[in-house]
């Protein structure tokens, strides 16, 4: 079962997100300070953080940048009154994965958790399995229904980036500047070419499609 750690100083709002949580099949402890969470990280493993930001003696910044020290990947999303862009610029800088606004709709809550986890997971075993279709990242290779589709390593980081985050969209520029070397000539619409390959060589792959986001790149969209 997975195990989830809500750290929130209000205590009934700490005990509704956790029975919410409980209800929905996760494993859910809910603590008021952070050096109660801390001593909880301690005794058992989790798959997950939630947390608040303003908090006594030790805020959530703090929270997660400890958090990040002794847990470089295990997801952080913060659940906070703050709207102001510097909270969530301070909270992505001290590590953390996810950021919502109170009052949060505790549905929205668990598909943010679903999808956080589902990355977490991909990271770990560094595989994605998606129905007939297997993205081996150790291996470099790709297969559906058992059968190899060759690719080249630039064209499966891509295929696998855009599957490790479903619906979301990444600009040309965001991906030619992962998957291209900085001293590289080609223009934008090289990862145009690449989309236009990978299209083709999935065509028969039916668990996906990448879509065209006019005016920005590309997102892969689960069937």
């Amino acid at each position: 079962m997975i195990k989830l750690l809500v750290l929130e100083d209000d205590i009934a709002l700490n005990q509704i997100v956790t029975a919410f949580l409980s209800m929905q099949g996760y494993q859910s402890k809910g603590c008021t300070q952070a050096n109660d969470a801390y001593e909880a990280m301690y005794n058992e493993h989790y798959d997950l953080i939630i947390s608040d930001i303003m908090m006594p003696n030790i805020d959530g910044f703090e929270f997660a940048k400890t958090v990040r020290k002794i847990n470089p990947s295990i997801p952080i999303l913060f659940m906070s009154a703050r709207d102001d862009i510097s909270a969530k610029q301070k909270g992505y800088q001290a590590g953390i994965d996810d950021y919502m606004v109170k009052p949060v709709d505790l549905e929205e809550l668990t598909l943010r958790i679903e999808a956080l986890i589902r990355r977490a997971n991909i990271v770990n075993e560094k595989k994605i399995e998606l129905g007939k279709l297997v993205l081996d990242a150790e291996a470099i290779s790709a297969t559906w229904n058992g059968t190899d589709i060759s690719v080249t390593v630039r064209e499966f980081n891509i295929l696998y980036k855009l599957l490790a985050h479903p619906n979301h969209a990444f600009s040309r520029a965001q991906l030619m500047d992962e998957f291209w070397d900085l001293d590289s000539t080609a223009s934008l619409r090289a990862v145009d070419v690449y989309i236009t390959k990978l299209r083709d060589k999935f065509s028969q792959v039916e668990e996906f499609s990448i879509v065209t986001v006019h005016g920005l790149g590309y997102k892969a969209v689960i069937q």
